[in-house]
């Protein structure tokens, strides 16, 4: 009796959570009742939750051997085993237990081990299952609802996790999972209140901080945001997510350094961390850290890519020497990814109306290159044909460029606060004919929005130079010289091919009459001046290479570049000096204005543009300016738009399709002052007459695009691959 008394006891220590109490009061009864098969079982079960996962194994095999039809012995074998890595054997326990006394917590324990080698539906029909004989049965609420959500079906999550809630509402991971779904619903305000519920229950919570950190970035809170991180990491200093996650803040803050540091430790960690390898890449190519290049870009990064991970993330690859199958791969497991929990919205029959409405979809309503690149087009719309929508997933900012969009949209609507489906919703409602995505997957696009297919025609444009491998995009506007029809076989859009460069332009931008100096600007009076304004993140070492050879055979000459980070400036200077060029050769040009720095730019004397990232809209900058540009076109989108560019302004020769040619030819422009003369002659006479800044031709071009795609909708025909006719006016 005094046994029986100890035993329960330590049931009630066990249950209270006094593990180490329970543990002895266990082993008292075995060593006087060895074939106690309760006290057995508990202690192998009380080992399990500690992780001593092979003397809890041993334990509950002996419970079996005393009672073999001991279905809590059976399930907690099954978890053992499970966490062994032995899950057949750990099938075999549930099923059998199962067969036995069907019961929650088996029918739990065999749903996570479903869910968990990916049986998404079997595992859905064990929760349910336990729910119907245990409704108010917590754990299986909390599952059933993870694995709806990774199954895409998040309103269903939603609805379970708050019946959950009504049953406890003090289950802080339900809260948290609640928070998740909330989350990919767009539904951020509502996932911070969630998360901080769970919070204020569980403070120790690490993974709800980290969580709280994402959503509160999303707001662009970005102070509160990496608050919650640091928390995290105090509780768990070597949690990957919270680690890199933080170090994605510190990039967009441009604390590169310090989110190089952090995705360091995150790759050592745990070297399959989805993403991690282009992340660091991307961020040492920001600052030209080129220490373990091709290790890095050419080893760990195409490994991700190869093995499908979607965070590779699609941009990082777009700009590293990949090919357009490499893109297209993982731009289709982003796409996949984005539109998992996606319900289309129903479309409306097709009408035929005077005016074609048109949306346009971007975070970059504000001073960006994107905005510099469609803000005469937008004034320039056809408004008794065409009917134009702005909607805006970016921060406002009190700028002129911002005032001057929005007085160019016939409306122009705000869907920061709303959340994905709310944002569908919203545009649907708006009863457009084509919703125009200027983002992609680049920071602070919703492509999620799009998944939701408000608008029954979607096109990908200017603002993602690839292609987004989505079932919700319909087409890609590019050019002949963008995408040859040798390539559209790597676009899961249809590709739309105008007649002259796809890449529109602002012609009312000005130059400033204030023209510096050379001296003013730090440029030698004489000396050839190379020039490359372009991101520090698009110059490799090959290019860098070239650029100090030509240098070397160029006496007196300079290169100018953009002022970037100082820690960019200082690896630049190194790099320059190991290849046994004096670092005062470069010259950095420090931020300016837009017309000054236009202004400023007819200084230099040729622009070399980088690959595999080529210039865009510094290209199309450079041209306005005078400054000839010399380019190298790769076999990607990225790769070819300053080749486009140079061909609509009539400077075809300036293209070159290998390395070697590029160096050649930028040498023999630099010691040939007269050809260099005649080609930028040609280009002063060129610019008033090229399509490149013909704009109100450009519109006509581009509308003429969005006309066809209607036509066929309206004919009941799928998109398909559309050439546009030049409309010169």
């Amino acid at each position: 009796m005094a046994i029986d008394k100890v035993l329960v006891q330590a049931v009630e220590a066990h249950q209270a959570g006094r593990r180490e109490e329970a543990e002895k009061l266990y082993r008292k009864i075995l060593l006087k009742r060895p074939r106690d098969q309760l006290a057995v079982q508990n202690l192998g079960a009380l080992l399990y939750e500690r992780g001593e996962l092979d003397e809890a194994a041993k334990l509950l095999r002996r419970a079996l051997s005393i009672d073999p039809r001991d279905t809590d012995a059976l399930n907690n074998l099954g978890n053992t085993l499970r966490a062994q890595g032995q899950p057949a054997e750990a099938e075999a326990n549930f099923r059998k237990a199962i067969a036995i006394r069907p019961n929650a917590m088996v029918l739990n324990s065999f749903g996570n081990l479903l869910r968990s080698r990916g049986d998404y539906a079997e595992a859905i029909a064990c929760y349910e299952q336990a729910l119907q004989l245990q409704p108010d049965y917590l754990h299986s609420h909390y599952h059933l609802a993870m694995t709806y959500r990774l199954t895409g079906r998040l309103a269903e999550a939603v609805a379970i996790q708050e019946k959950a809630l009504a049953i406890n509402p003090r289950f802080p991971q339900v809260l948290m999972q609640l928070g998740l779904c909330l989350s990919e619903l767009g539904r951020i305000a509502e996932a911070i209140v969630r998360y901080r519920e769970a919070l204020a229950i569980a403070p120790q919570f690490y993974e709800a901080w980290s969580n709280l950190g994402n959503a509160l970035q999303r707001t662009r809170d970005l102070a509160g945001a990496e608050t919650a991180y640091r928390e995290a990491l105090r509780l768990k200093p070597d949690f990957p997510n919270a680690l890199g996650n933080l170090g994605t803040l510190l990039a967009e803050s441009n604390r590169r350094r310090e989110a190089i540091a952090l995705f360091e430790r995150v790759a050592a960690l745990n070297p399959d961390h989805d993403g991690i390898w282009g992340k660091l890449s991307f961020e040492k190519r920001n600052l030209c850290d080129w220490r373990d290049y091709d290790s890095l870009v050419d080893g760990r990064v195409r490994e991700q890519v190869r093995a499908g991970s979607r965070k590779t993330t699609a941009f990082s690859l777009l700009t590293l020497s990949s090919t357009p199958q490499e893109q297209l791969l993982v731009a289709r497991a982003y796409a996949e990814a984005t539109g998992a929990s996606a319900i289309a919205l129903p479309q409306r029959a097709p009408q035929q109306r005077a005016r074609l409405r048109i949306g346009y979809l971007s975070a970059d309503f504000h001073p960006h290159a994107t905005a510099y690149l469609i803000a005469e087009l937008m004034e320039r719309h056809d408004r008794n044909r065409f009917e134009i929508v702005a909607y805006s997933i970016g921060p406002d900012s009190d700028t002129a460029m911002r005032r001057r969009l929005v007085a160019a949209f016939d409306s122009f609507v705000d869907l920061r606060p709303l959340s994905h489906d709310a944002a569908a919703q919203r545009i649907h409602a708006d009863d457009l004919d084509i919703l125009v995505d200027l983002k992609g997957y680049t920071q602070n696009a919703r492509s999620e929005i799009l998944a939701r297919r408000p608008a029954p025609i979607q096109v990908n444009y200017l603002g993602y130079p690839g292609t987004m491998g989505a079932s919700f995009i319909d087409y890609v506007i590019a050019d002949a010289f963008i995408i040859p029809p040798a390539q559209h076989a790597f676009y899961d859009e249809k590709v739309v091919t105008l007649p002259h460069c796809y890449q529109p332009n602002d012609t009312r931008r000005p130059i400033s009459d204030q023209r510096p100096t050379r001296a003013a600007c730090g440029l030698p009076e004489n000396g050839f001046v190379f020039a490359s304004f372009n991101n520090s993140y698009k110059i490799t070492p090959l290019i860098f290479d070239i650029w100090m050879r030509l240098l070397d055979q160029v006496p007196g000459s300079v290169l100018w570049q953009l002022e970037a980070e100082p820690d960019a400036v200082e690896n630049l200077r190194r790099e320059t000096q190991a290849r046994g060029v004096d670092p005062a050769r470069l010259v950095f040009a420090p931020p300016l204005e837009l017309a000054d720095h236009l202004a400023r730019q007819s200084l230099a004397d040729l622009f070399l543009d980088t690959l595999p990232v080529n210039a865009h809209t510094t290209a199309s900058d450079a041209l306005w300016a005078g400054l000839p540009v010399l380019t190298c076109a790769g076999d990607t989108f990225i790769s070819r738009v300053a080749g486009s560019v140079l061909t609509t302004i009539g400077l075809p020769e300036l293209i070159t399709t290998s390395l070697q040619d590029y160096e050649a030819l930028a040498l023999a422009l630099a010691r040939d002052p007269a050809r260099l003369a005649a080609l930028r002659q040609r280009l002063a006479a060129n610019r008033q007459t090229s399509p490149l800044f013909d704009i109100a031709r450009f519109t006509r071009n581009l509308e003429g695009a969005y006309l066809q795609m209607q036509e066929r909708r309206l004919a009941g025909q799928p998109p398909a691959a559309l050439t546009v006719e030049d409309r010169p006016g």
